[in-house]
């Protein structure tokens, strides 16, 4: 009688082994299509929580932008001009002191939909606002808006000069 590798005396013991060890190609394709269906019906779900995560992060830095300038003009005492780029999805700052030049582009998917108040002013063109030193801040709100129609404004309050955060409606 022959015997195996691992010891063991038989004639078919070797090939019995060989035949159940292993995965079929059926089984195989059953696990793929299951991996698959659970990708498929996750997605949706996981690219809207993107989405979302996206437009808080972007709401959030256009909020700190806009204290930003204006701090910069409170505490500098000096004008700061804000301008805000429809094409490039971009706000910029600027100023008198030399060197002083700030970009805030926005993310993939973020656009700006609309700078209020919406006064008689071609879509598309950029709009500016200044910051002046002592003065009210203008009240303004930078609406924004993702892939998925999402919207949301930043407005800065007259008030107090500082930004916030609010839900908006499709213009």
């Amino acid at each position: 009688m022959p015997t195996s590798s691992v010891g063991k005396v038989g004639g078919n013991a070797g090939l019995e082994a060989r035949a159940t060890a292993g995965v079929t190609l059926l089984e195989m394709i059953v696990v793929v299509a299951i991996i698959g269906l659970m990708v498929g019906i996750s997605y949706p779900s996981i690219s809207s929580g993107l989405d979302s995560i996206r437009m808080s992060s972007a709401t959030g830095s256009v909020a700190s932008f806009l204290n930003a300038a204006v701090t910069h003009a409170q505490r500098r005492q000096q004008p700061v001009e804000l301008v805000i780029s429809f094409k490039d999805h971009a706000l910029y700052l600027y100023s008198t002191e030399p060197g002083y030049e700030k970009e805030l582009k926005l993310p993939d998917g973020i656009l700006i939909e609309a700078v209020l108040p919406d006064e008689d002013q071609v879509h598309g063109d950029d709009r500016r606002f200044m910051l002046m030193p002592g003065g009210a801040v203008p009240g303004i709100g930078i609406q924004l808006m993702n892939t998925r129609d999402g919207h949301r404004v930043v407005r800065l309050d007259p008030m107090t000069g500082y930004p916030r955060v609010e839900a908006a409606t499709a213009r």
